[in-house]
């Protein structure tokens, strides 16, 4: 399995080249530039997470990477609905990468959870 660090700054990346093929408008720019910062804050807060300084800093951090995942969902499906063929496959391949990541940051913090419990007993 890719390195995550690697895999969600990837996903940035692509994100931002995505948003690029977008025609440069009021409405596009406004979804645009909310698909560029969640899924870039993705990649920046799991690599925040990294650096956590307890568990429970740990799990806060993965928390926030589940919710700007989710969130770039959100805004992917929007392109799906408004673009074109091109455009839309594009949103395609990455939203089903966005649902792979956070498929993967939720078992993340599910098994943190489950060690954390099992400690405690």
């Amino acid at each position: 399995m890719q390195d995550m660090k690697i895999r969600t700054k990837k996903f940035a990346l692509e994100c931002w080249f995505f948003c690029r093929r977008i025609p440069y408008s009021r409405e596009y720019n406004a979804y645009a530039n909310q698909l560029i910062r969640c899924s870039s804050s993705v990649g920046a807060n799991y690599r925040a997470s990294q650096r956590a300084k307890s568990t429970a800093d740990f799990i806060n951090k993965l928390k926030i990477v589940e919710e700007e995942a989710d969130e770039s969902m959100y805004f992917l499906e929007l392109f799906m609905e408004i673009m074109k063929d091109q455009e839309i496959k594009i949103a395609q391949k990455l939203h089903k990468e966005a649902e792979e990541i956070l498929a993967i940051i939720v078992a993340s913090i599910n098994t943190v959870r489950r060690n954390q419990k099992n400690k405690g007993s």
